[in-house]
């Protein structure tokens, strides 16, 4: 007979930053890039942030693979359908001990952002559904929440927070169909999210990135 076994094991992660963790340090922006991205790249969409009191840090799915097959540009995954939930609490597991792992090192007072794209987004949000870290802002970019969680019974947890969705006005993912049932989602969810859009596609724009964080930042 054939049994399938799981069992924890210990591997490394990766993650990049731009900025310091220093007593100046007023926002901590922790960034989850989409499917079939790698965090140094996603990263260098959030120059246009960089600030002295500002600390953007990027982490990276933990599934890697080749785009092409078997060679060629090797790209990332935060999950798959295959052991999901395994997948899932391996990803919340790190991330949240990545993200307490900074705010040690950080002021009290420091503002906390969240930004997911794509995949990244419901990244963010199986994360503090997982740990329900404390945290200030979440920002849902080119990506919707997931559909099979109930947000109801955390009403208290999520309305402390300041939740947009932002995406692109040609975005061939977040097409008008998917948008209704989006809102329809939050509303059933009794969410509370400020809707963006900007000119564009499937992407982090630079502009409308560095547009939203003047508004988060006040």
């Amino acid at each position: 007979m054939i049994e399938s076994h799981h069992m924890k094991v210990e591997r490394t992660a990766h993650y990049y930053t731009i900025g310091q963790a220093t007593a100046e340090t007023k926002y901590l922006l922790i960034a989850c890039h989409g499917y079939g991205q790698l965090a140094e790249h996603f990263i260098r969409k959030f120059d246009v942030l960089a600030r002295p009191d500002t600390l953007i840090v990027a982490p990276e799915g933990l599934s890697r693979f080749y785009w092409d097959g078997l060679t060629g540009k090797v790209a990332s995954s935060w999950m798959t359908k295959a052991d999901r939930l395994d997948e899932i609490a391996d990803y919340a597991k790190y991330l949240n001990d990545l993200y307490r792992s900074y705010l040690q090192q950080l002021p009290k007072e420091v503002k906390t952002i969240f930004f997911g794209f794509s995949q990244g987004c419901a990244t963010v949000i199986r994360w503090p559904m997982e740990h329900f870290p404390a945290f200030d802002t979440l920002v849902l970019w080119g990506g919707m929440i997931p559909e099979d969680l109930d947000y109801i019974p955390h009403k208290e947890y999520w309305s402390a927070k300041k939740i947009y969705a932002m995406y692109g006005t040609e975005d061939q993912f977040i097409t008008p169909k998917r948008v209704d049932l989006h809102r329809k989602l939050i509303t059933d969810q009794e969410l509370v999210v400020e809707e963006r859009t900007f000119e564009g596609g499937h992407v982090v724009d630079r502009t409308a990135l560095a547009g939203l964080f003047t508004e988060i930042r006040g």
